[in-house]
């Protein structure tokens, strides 16, 4: 199972965080998109855009950070984070 932690974060304190599971052993990155997006709305938030660099991000360091200009809405935050949970 693969888990991700969501955070918002406004004024270097977190707002609202939440997490998403997959029932898969590794991730599949052509479903990555799907996965942010059930986060996002799991937490409802709007879906960011993901873009390649936001993928290899999340390849290399187990870790992607989203900026209101990522987000088509407008947001009330000043970041959304997802990490990588272990389980």
């Amino acid at each position: 199972m693969i888990k991700f932690w969501g955070k918002c974060i406004k004024n270097h304190r977190i707002v609202k965080h939440g997490t998403f599971a997959v029932n898969v052993d590794k991730i599949d990155w052509s479903l990555f998109y799907g996965y942010i997006s059930e986060l996002a709305r799991s937490l409802d938030l709007p879906t960011p855009i993901v873009i390649k660099s936001h993928i290899f991000d999340f390849a290399k360091f187990n870790y992607v950070k989203f900026v209101p200009s990522d987000f088509v809405e407008h947001v009330e935050f000043d970041m959304f984070t997802v990490e990588l949970v272990k389980t």
